[in-house]
């Protein structure tokens, strides 16, 4: 098995020698434990690192970005007509597909990163004991962040960023189909992190994408704090069970708008397109629509026709209101589809679309559409997801939108992170007590 550091770029990429960072030869041979240990002395460092070090990296990070955005689309483009050739949706493409405007996003979301507080050191609370102990809990890093991804290569960059504004190193893995952007990003980004002063290892990219050294990559316990994979069901499924180190899910989503009897249907028609199809193979895009039936009549034909190109898959209602749509499974109902289709239920009272959006949702985003501050409140305390919207579209549910620049994934449980991962996400919290010759 063959695996290399990210300042490395095979013959067949388009990343000129220039791009790499110095020290940056070709490596043969490394294995993903040699790689987890390189990242592993990394984080040491990174852990000490100043706020100003880490800002400066983060910029210096950003401006190669976008310095080099001809050549990580040259990259880029690879990856694209590789997929394409082998027969990868068209959705799948987008999250795939690189351009000087996602470039540009990208850095524009470091840039972000090193504008927010850092979190390393805050003093989290703090207290003092009858026996005059001082006591405080802060705010430390989680050391080694291991992120296992598909497709999508904006991910090397949030990675990379939050984990070195948190002080931790980011041990990656990505997909063979978006292999020659991820060495062209991590390249520029491990440069910037070295001219900053801090070890190009704070950000390490595993080149072998072959299912053993996923399996291995998920197994790195004398190395790896937290593993936070980014992709499909069969990804989930295979870091459920094969990881041996702890493991933050950021999972499925399968994300539902519920349209209220009292609902503004203009409004609703707005939030649901742009749920839909601004970007329909994304997480937080709209999988689901429920409608109340005293509005259903309605809004449904209204739906059916903004939505052109949407298949929409309904139960009997649903089609009664629409006849060309397609009937819909109790599968459909439960499905992230990621690509123009979408499920359709049509429910008598908010209590039943309630329970129909928590026993078929992922946990991730949900959305009333309502005029009913009643109806609003109790759908935000009933429904249990990560996020919870009320007149307003789930693809809100993102990093950037929250304010915390980018994120390295949404979780979907509910141990240590919920929702958009952030910096805070990205770090743990250690006592430390001060006594004055205390013994007990």
């Amino acid at each position: 098995m063959t695996s290399v550091a990210a300042n490395v770029t095979p013959a067949a990429a388009p990343v000129e020698a220039a791009a790499l960072p110095a020290g940056g030869a070709r490596t043969h041979a490394i294995s993903v434990a040699e790689l987890a240990a390189r990242a592993k002395a990394a984080s040491r460092a990174m852990a000490a690192a100043s706020t100003a070090v880490k800002d400066a990296a983060l910029h210096g990070a950003a401006d190669l970005l976008v310095a080099r955005a001809e050549v990580i689309c040259a990259a880029n483009a690879i990856d694209v007509e590789r997929a394409i050739a082998g027969g990868t949706p068209a959705p799948l493409v987008d999250r795939l597909r690189l351009s000087t405007a996602r470039i540009d996003a990208m850095a524009g979301g470091l840039r972000q990163i090193a504008a927010r507080p850092d979190p390393v050191g805050e003093v989290a609370d703090g207290w003092v004991r009858p026996n005059g102990l001082r006591i405080e809990r802060l705010r430390v890093p989680l050391g080694v962040v291991a992120i296992i991804y598909e497709s999508r290569p904006n991910v090397t960059s949030d990675a990379a960023g939050l984990c070195l504004k948190s002080g931790n190193a980011a041990f990656l893995r990505g997909s063979s189909s978006a292999i020659q952007s991820n060495l062209a990003i991590a390249a520029a980004i491990r440069e910037a992190i070295s001219s900053a002063g801090l070890p190009a290892d704070a950000l390490v990219l595993v080149e072998d994408a072959s299912r053993a050294a996923a399996v291995e990559f998920m197994q790195q316990n004398d190395y790896v704090d937290c593993l936070i994979p980014r992709g499909g069901p069969s990804l989930l499924e295979s870091v459920i069970e094969h990881a041996t180190v702890p493991v933050v899910i950021d999972g499925a989503g399968n994300c539902h708008a519920y349209v209220d009897a009292s609902a503004d249907l203009d409004a609703a028609l707005n939030i649901i397109v742009n749920g839909k199809t601004q970007r329909p193979g994304v997480c937080n895009a709209l999988e689901s629509l429920v409608v109340h039936s005293a509005v259903a009549a309605e809004f449904l034909p209204r739906a059916a026709a903004a939505l052109a190109g949407v298949e929409l898959l309904g139960d009997e209602r649903a089609r009664r209101a629409v006849p060309a749509m397609g009937e819909a499974t109790a599968a459909d109902h439960a499905t992230e589809f990621l690509d123009l289709k979408m499920s359709v239920r049509v429910v008598d009272t908010l209590d039943e679309a309630i329970a129909h959006v928590n026993d078929n949702g992922s946990g991730h985003s949900e959305t009333i559409i309502t005029s009913d501050l009643a109806a609003a409140d109790r759908f935000t305390q009933q429904v249990d997801a990560a996020a919870v919207l009320v007149n307003a579209s789930t693809r809100f549910v993102d990093g950037e939108e929250f304010g915390f620049g980018a994120e390295i994934g949404i979780s979907t449980q509910k141990l240590h992170a919920r929702g958009p991962m952030g910096l805070d996400q990205l770090t743990t919290l250690k006592f430390v007590v001060r006594g004055e010759g205390h013994v007990r």
